[in-house]
């Protein structure tokens, strides 16, 4: 008979995020199932690995789990078994497939895509350029970024910015304010990717009266009057398209997507002007 709810252990001698990532994923595709998580991070010895163990047995259910101790890994596999808690190596199947291709294993380095490189030093210098660069701040510098992303409020400018500076694309994002002029600067740009974000107006609206809502302000406020709100987006839209720039309609959209689809557009971009240099 079919489950209606699984706890999730996810077992990693790093982060967990890799773990928690593609669990997520998996679960994503039962959307009627409820599922808990148990991380158990940084588990690089035996002791740690017998306590994460002895939650499992308290609460059974799937275990994922990525140790490049072979040693722990097959403790864990031998716990489970004897639990009777189903259990699956992620990175194993990825290892594998890289030792055959390459024609030699890897060095065993728990958290390895975590160290201190010079990717690491690239994401946090992004990340902190973007806070700096958020919500039309410190327009005078706007050509050292990578991306810069305008739309009216509410179209998820700030956390998609946050997710690009994670991917260490240094990330600006201007609002569009009925009435107010862009900045100067926008118009002399020559180096980053410029993106439109769109959405539709009743989504607009459905989010900034949760937001008002939240703050215990004003739900009749024309920021929430459903065709003041479609004028800007109109607006906007036109704005996009007179100007030549890239447009992403954010309505269904999750900020994941909607990081991707603009990664891509950067890639395009920066070749472009790789070329023209």
């Amino acid at each position: 008979m079919p489950r209606d709810a699984c706890h999730l252990h996810l077992v990693s001698d790093a982060t967990g995020e890799t773990l928690i990532a593609v669990s997520r994923a998996g679960a994503a595709q039962y959307q009627n199932v409820k599922s808990q998580e148990h991380v158990y991070p940084l588990v690089r010895t035996r002791a740690q690995l017998d306590k994460a163990l002895a939650e499992i047995a308290a609460t059974p259910g799937m275990v994922l789990f990525t140790l490049v101790d072979q040693k722990l890994a097959r403790r864990l596999e031998e716990g489970c078994r004897e639990i009777g808690a189903p259990c699956l190596s992620v990175l194993q199947p990825v290892l594998t497939l890289f030792q055959s291709y390459l024609g030699a294993p890897g060095k065993q380095r728990p958290g390895a895509q975590h160290m201190l490189n010079a990717d690491y030093f690239r994401r946090i210098d992004a990340l902190n350029f973007t806070l700096l660069h958020d919500d039309g701040q410190m327009t005078d510098d706007y050509e050292a970024a990578d991306v810069i992303l305008i739309g009216v409020s509410r179209t998820s400018k700030t956390p998609t910015s946050i997710y690009l500076a994670n991917r260490g694309v240094k990330t600006a994002n201007i609002p569009l304010v009925p009435n107010v002029p862009l900045p100067k600067s926008v118009e002399t740009l020559r180096r980053p990717l410029v993106v439109g974000l769109l959405a539709t107006p009743d989504s607009i609206v459905q989010v900034r009266k949760t937001r008002l809502l939240s703050l215990n302000a004003d739900i009749e406020s024309p920021y929430v009057d459903r065709h003041l709100v479609a004028e800007e987006v109109a607006k906007s839209r036109q704005l996009f398209e007179r100007r030549g720039w890239p447009t992403i309609d954010v309505t269904r959209r999750s900020i994941e997507e909607t990081a991707a689809a603009i990664i891509h557009l950067f890639k395009i971009h920066k070749a472009k002007v790789i070329a023209a240099s």
